[in-house]
């Protein structure tokens, strides 16, 4: 029995995707239409490619190694074929699918690619975690992503894109009090930026927990600028509060620190509609400090 291009791009997308359900919808397929090609595969090969697990298929060594040997030569012919649908149909014949930080995407990317979206380019955005990002990155679930740490997988091209100043905030009326007694307001337990800010600044770790944890940046925001405690934010998600008063620095230390964000994509050409995302970013970005 043969082996068609057909099934090995669903397999790959399987692979990737880690289950029939998200594949099928990344290759806009109907799932029978999917584990059918699977199968005909596993038969082809004569060996099992993935197992059932609770979330998903999980893949086999076999599947491993034909992933490794497959998944290079599939992605350059199907960027070649949409490049020239590119040339054909617009630069913007290929959706993007994008990922990146809620607040971030929010506050800067979206604005950033608004003049795309107006001449044409189709967009979806994805808001989650670095870790769900490189993840969804990897499988083919997105095409970019916006990271708050470097990537470290292989297969990625990565770019840093510019830095965030973390600055050390309190209500503009001073209601919270001074930080070394204010209720901490964070975004997680564990007191990620906080705890940055404090070591950078201060050589030191906060000792006290938060006093109120709201997994949104602009919900910290919205609790300090209504007097609920002290926190620290990117500066350009406070400029507009600090600007008018309704949040106030703390501290201007002559080092404020700094944390670097990455624009990462797989290895490899890329859809015309893509690289106008990555450009634009790339671009916008040197203007991003802060």
């Amino acid at each position: 029995m043969g082996v068609s291009l057909d099934l090995l791009r669903t397999f790959l997308g399987v692979y990737r995707a880690g289950s029939v359900t998200r594949a099928a919808e990344l290759l806009g397929l109907a799932q029978p239409t999917v584990t059918d090609r699977v199968r005909a595969l596993e038969t082809a090969l004569g060996r099992p490619l993935f197992e059932r697990v609770p979330r998903g298929m999980a893949p086999t060594p076999a599947a491993d190694r034909l992933a490794a040997r497959v998944a290079g030569p599939l992605d350059s012919l199907e960027d070649t074929v949409r490049a020239d649908l590119g040339a054909a149909a617009g630069r913007f014949a290929r959706t993007v699918h994008l990922g990146g930080p809620a607040e971030f995407v929010c506050a800067r990317v979206l604005p950033a690619l608004a003049p795309l979206v107006t001449e044409g380019l189709h967009l979806r955005v994805t808001l989650g975690l670095p870790e769900e990002l490189l993840s969804g990155l990897t499988g083919g679930a997105l095409d970019l992503a916006v990271c708050t740490v470097r990537p470290r997988l292989r297969g990625l091209r990565v770019e840093p894109l510019c830095d965030e100043e973390f600055v050390l905030v309190g209500a503009g009326d001073g209601a919270a009090g001074e930080p070394s007694a204010a209720p901490l307001v964070s975004y997680a337990e564990n007191l990620p930026i906080v705890r940055r800010y404090w070591r950078t600044v201060f050589g030191t770790r906060p000792t006290r927990a938060p006093a109120l944890v709201v997994p949104d940046l602009r919900g910290v925001l919205a609790a300090v600028a209504a007097g609920a405690g002290v926190s620290v934010l990117p500066r350009y998600l406070c400029a507009a509060e600090l600007a008018d008063g309704r949040l106030r620095p703390l501290l201007e230390p002559a080092l404020p620190p700094l944390n670097t964000l990455y624009l990462a994509a797989r290895s490899g050409p890329a859809s015309p509609a893509a690289a106008a995302v990555w450009d634009l970013l790339r671009t916008a970005g040197r203007d991003w400090r802060g």
